[in-house]
């Protein structure tokens, strides 16, 4: 098989499927071809938000992600922003409804309402979508670009990469798309880790026993010298094999990239002092009752026991120093992490190719002309929260849009 097209996009996810249909509806009567690896396309997209696919949040900007400079990244989110999202799911028949915490869903409550919409809307678009395809080298040519496969080669006058990063590497976003971008002459950070990625503990470790209690923390990775240490607040969940919820999820890149100790204060709501003052109040009540006002009770009694107590007592008059213990405890206990759980469980990755080697208003590659970028293999990770899938939609627009332009320019000069 060697067949020809306009522009071929590479990577069938949430960016690559919105490129493709934003490219077909910019210019249409171009030849626009999409390309995936897998057999089945949109894995990522079906597993998100636990099966029902966390679509935006309802207020975005350029402080809810990390990677490249801040300016940098509010100048795409800017381009295609959380009204223009919901206004095109809208149109595609998808309509969605904000929960408590801000995030917004399908109201069907299931991704494959979302992903069926995003693929009927590219075919109705004019574009072509081939899989399985995966592609294994892209080579520049004089006319444009020649995109290799097992399954065949097709030629292109331009290409949009959307292959991810290197989260969840059986939906195909294997790191093998950052290697071809790297060999084409294209940077990339200096590490590319696992983020919004659960941390695990050492065997043994009492919060390990407690596998399924949740509870609201704040969560901070503290290095000497470090004036504002990075902070995430929200529930954290016991596992079998240590910590995840959302606010580990969120601390997790932090504490991969820049290093340090993990911090968990168990009542956010207290400072050391203030909670000094809660237990003196407590004249001779054990406080692992008193906490279990605050947290399940097998939390509680694990953290009292942890500070030297006994949590079954009937009756504890604390010393100063006793206090003192418990409040380190409470608020500033160290968490022994060993590492991310893995790839497989990251959401996303983080790192990738800096914004400074794309043109902002396209995307389109500095080092290499015709060559679009977006979604997951820039750097830019956003936190919990259906941060991603906006940036995978504000980058994928970007991309899509300005090649479907470029392509229709060149070919009517």
């Amino acid at each position: 098989m060697q067949e020809s097209a306009d522009i071929v996009i590479v990577g069938a996810g949430a960016a690559g499927l919105m490129a493709a249909v934003q490219a077909g509806r910019e210019r249409p009567g171009l030849a626009i071809t999409l390309v995936d690896g897998a057999r089945t396309l949109g894995a990522k997209i079906l597993v998100a938000g636990g099966g029902r696919c966390n679509v935006t949040h309802h207020a975005v900007d350029e402080r809810d992600f990390a990677g490249s400079t801040p300016p940098a990244i509010r100048r795409v989110l800017r381009g295609f922003g959380v009204d223009e999202t919901t206004a095109f799911f809208a149109e595609l028949g998808v309509e969605l409804k904000r929960e408590e915490t801000g995030k917004l869903f399908p109201v069907t409550d299931k991704a494959r309402t979302v992903l069926d919409a995003l693929v009927l809307a590219a075919r109705d678009a004019g574009v072509r979508i081939v899989h399985p395809f995966r592609v294994e080298a892209l080579v520049p040519e004089p006319a444009g670009f020649r995109v290799e496969s097992p399954a065949g080669v097709l030629l292109a006058r331009r290409v949009v990469l959307a292959t991810g990063g290197k989260s969840l590497p059986k939906s195909g976003s294997d790191g093998h798309g950052l290697a071809m971008v790297q060999g084409l002459g294209h940077g990339l950070t200096p590490r590319i880790e696992q983020a919004l990625v659960p941390l695990l503990l050492p065997a043994g470790h009492p919060l390990t026993e407690l596998k399924g209690i949740a509870t609201p923390v704040r969560l901070e990775v503290r290095a000497p010298g470090r004036k504002r240490p990075p902070t995430a607040e929200g529930a954290l969940l016991c596992t079998h094999f240590g910590l995840s919820g959302p606010a580990v999820l969120d601390i997790s890149r932090h504490w991969l990239l820049e290093g340090g100790t993990l911090v968990v204060s168990w009542v956010p709501e207290y400072t050391p002092a203030t909670l000094d003052a809660a237990l003196q109040e407590l004249r001779g009540q054990n406080p692992a009752a008193w906490l279990a006002a605050r947290m399940p009770r097998r939390l509680a009694d694990v953290l009292v026991a942890g500070a030297g107590l006994d949590p079954s007592a009937r009756r504890l008059d604390l010393t100063r120093v006793q206090r003192s213990v418990l409040v380190e405890a409470l608020t500033a206990m160290e968490l022994p992490v060993t590492g991310p759980r893995g790839w497989t469980w990251a959401e996303v990755t983080a790192g990738g190719v800096p914004l400074a080697e794309v043109r902002l208003d396209s995307l389109e590659s500095r080092r290499v002309p015709g060559l679009h970028l977006c979604g997951e293999i820039l750097d830019v990770d956003g936190r919990i929260g259906g941060f991603n899938f906006q940036w995978a939609w504000a980058s994928g627009t970007a991309a899509g849009r300005a090649a479907a332009r470029a392509e229709a320019d060149r070919s009517q000069k």
